[in-house]
């Protein structure tokens, strides 16, 4: 049988959860500074857009092909950020009033923390894709295809990465289905 708290321990106990549960917000200006950096990094897909069409008629095939490839990396990085900035704002912050906005993504519906990581991982996979595409082409691009080896080791490390990045996915989507499975 136990004791009753004390009031007064009871009322500190009380404060203090409500300060623990009110650091969550402490979180908020991470996620601003997210959106700045993200609002950077698409200054940075303007100037690449800029770069790829003032010297267009001069480039190779291979390198558009790594100037788009460039684009879509922005852009898939972006998405990124976005991800962690609204799946982590709603996830670990506050809820999200979009006052029955059509553009709400759908996927909110269904966002925890286990969904969230399978999807960042899904998106450090695809992005590290695209880079290893770009150093593979920058060097089959060149003139001269024979590889040197740090390019060897460049295209080594970031097969491996890569294949972290992939395995670490698997291992996400498998684990978050083994959780949903065992919820119904």
């Amino acid at each position: 049988m136990s004791l009753p708290k004390p009031k007064f321990l009871a009322k500190i106990e009380t404060i203090f959860e409500g300060v623990i549960f009110s650091s969550r917000w402490i979180q908020a200006p991470i996620y601003g500074a997210l959106m700045i950096a993200a609002g950077a990094y698409a200054w940075k897909s303007i100037e690449e857009l800029i770069h790829i069409l003032s010297d267009f008629s001069k480039l190779s095939e291979a390198q558009i092909m790594v100037g788009l490839l460039s684009l879509v990396d922005i852009s898939m990085v972006a998405n990124l950020v976005n991800m962690v900035v609204v799946g982590g704002y709603v996830t670990f912050v506050s809820n999200i009033d979009f006052n029955d906005n059509k553009d709400r993504p759908d996927w909110l519906d269904h966002i925890n923390g286990n969904s969230l990581k399978t999807k960042l991982a899904g998106s450090l996979a695809s992005i590290s894709a695209i880079h290893l595409l770009k150093s593979f082409i920058n060097i089959t691009g060149a003139a001269n295809v024979v590889m040197t080896d740090n390019q060897a080791r460049v295209i080594l490390w970031q097969s491996i990465i890569h294949g972290v990045f992939l395995a670490s996915m698997i291992l996400f989507a498998w684990s978050e289905r083994i959780q949903r499975h065992e919820k119904h």
